[in-house]
């Protein structure tokens, strides 16, 4: 087996490229759809209403399996769950490329939301589980954001490079020679391990509610854009996972064997950063999906300018989350390196709030994004180690779910809040008199300032519930739910 020629820690970076690599093809998949979207349609032949399912079905199946594929890598092993969502993700994403109508690809991206939920789910349970120093988990906390944060503009370099080039089926074929090849190195390397909550019995009621809720309340979120915030189908929906949320929560508190204990929950840390990074990342959608609509629309930019120009964000991200964040946390301490990064990322979408219909690429995108992506990359792996300091070696899994939930829930949220009123600001300036170019940088600017109100409010959110504390020269500092502990460094 491959883990005879490797050391003990040889393995555990070769184990984090895998799981990465593995988080990479689900990133990518996020933006690589958006930009074939048009040769999606005029191929296949969707309706402008139906073409937003080729999106939306592979987002509801992604949001509302994560939570249950956090708890069940906890019961039945994060090697197991993780290996199983390659072979889904892989599998389906086969089927879309083969796809030769509308529904099958529908259907096929929906079951590649499944195997994705189920890869990203447990990607940081195995970071924290392989990494238990905390100096090296900082390091490999790193390298994911990197790829959870950056991917999705490499994702419009992509998918712009492979549908020009190409055609747009290999927007979903590229999945699988990097699925197999993942696949095949996690079996090798990843250890068979005993499932820290072995033997714990399935909330099987309790994960039928808590899926259905969040696969409708997704439903009502990415619907709210077509329908209305206002409409009887979103408000209905909208209601309905509401009430199911009620009633898994009634379900909760009578079961012997909790989905989601209710001490997880209790954790601040835990969900604090959770609130802190749903913030964050309705800030990065903004940027993401507006910012590349703006370029495409006012500036004229194609697929593949488009890509090169959100380069900025990848790189600096990159340069930050791999090795100088690590040494700022050590240096300040983890929570004041937050703020830090979240003050420039609301600074980036302030830069961005300024954007007219004659603002040039250089400088103020340029700068906008290279600040989005150093911000990003002072805020994410902070906000990571938060997030897992104080959780219980049973619930890592769980915990991990948590996290990508708060991801997934807040980016369709806020894109759609965020693409909503951008929309209707847009058709107000049109019907004024104003020119597209001037109206739809009017909708952009709108988005993005409240996109930089909500990041502020993520950071007052931080300053007042995230505990401060900065390591010594005789330790590093472990973030505890009631305390601060010193931990000798390795």
């Amino acid at each position: 087996m491959l883990q005879t020629f490797l050391t003990d820690e040889r393995r555990r970076w070769a184990i984090l490229v895998v799981v990465c690599f593995g988080q990479l093809m689900i990133v990518l998949d996020t933006t690589i759809v958006n930009v074939a979207l048009p040769s999606i349609q005029s191929d296949l032949g969707f309706s402008q209403s139906s073409l937003t399912w080729v999106v939306n079905a592979y987002l509801i199946a992604f949001g509302s399996f994560l939570l249950l594929a956090g708890r069940l890598s906890d019961i039945f092993g994060a090697r197991r769950v993780f290996l199983s969502g390659l072979v889904v993700f892989t599998g389906a994403s086969v089927l879309c490329g083969l796809a030769t109508s509308p529904a099958l690809l529908i259907a096929a991206r929906f079951l590649q939301g499944f195997g994705g939920a189920l890869t990203a789910a447990v990607v940081l349970a195995i970071v924290v589980t392989e990494f238990p120093q905390l100096a090296e988990r900082r390091r490999a906390m790193g390298i994911y954001t990197f790829v959870a944060t950056a991917g999705g503009s490499i994702g419009l370099l992509a998918g712009g490079l492979l549908t020009q080039s190409l055609d747009w089926h290999w927007i979903f074929f590229i999945n699988l020679p990097i699925g197999v090849a993942t696949l095949i190195a996690g079996r090798a390397l990843i250890d068979h391990t005993p499932a820290p909550a072995a033997g714990t019995r399935v909330d099987a009621p309790g994960a039928a509610l808590v899926t259905l809720a969040t696969m409708i309340g997704v439903y009502a979120i990415v619907g709210a854009a077509d329908h209305g915030w206002g409409s009887p189908q979103t408000l209905g929906f909208g209601t309905l996972a509401v009430a199911l949320l009620i009633a898994f929560a009634a379900v909760e508190a009578r079961s012997s064997h909790p989905l989601v204990p209710p001490a997880v929950l209790r954790l601040r840390s835990l969900i604090a950063s959770s609130v802190v990074r749903a913030t964050l990342v309705t800030g990065m959608f903004a940027t993401f999906f507006l910012g590349s609509l703006y370029l495409e629309r006012v500036r004229g930019f194609d697929a593949i300018q488009i890509g090169l120009a959100f380069l900025p964000m990848p790189l600096t991200v990159g340069v930050l989350s791999v090795s100088v964040t690590a040494r700022i946390v050590r240096r300040i301490g983890t929570v004041p390196t937050l703020l830090g990064g979240m003050t420039l990322v609301v600074t980036a979408l302030g830069l961005l709030s300024t954007a007219g219909p004659n603002t040039a690429y250089f400088p103020t995108f340029a700068i906008a994004f290279g600040l989005m992506g150093v911000g990003m990359g002072m805020a994410f792996t902070p906000l990571l180690e938060l997030s897992m300091a104080d959780v219980p070696p049973d619930d890592v899994g769980l915990a991990s779910g948590i996290v990508q939930v708060s991801m997934q829930i807040a980016g369709a949220f806020g894109l759609a809040v965020l693409s909503t009123l951008a929309t209707s600001h847009t058709h107000s300036l049109a019907t004024s008199g104003d020119s597209q170019p001037v109206a739809f940088s009017g909708g952009f600017t709108l988005a993005v300032t409240v996109g930089a109100v909500a990041v502020a409010a993520g950071l007052l959110i931080a300053l007042t519930t995230l505990r401060r504390g900065r390591d010594t020269s005789s330790g590093e500092v472990v973030y505890v739910d009631e305390r601060v502990e010193i931990q000798q460094a390795a």
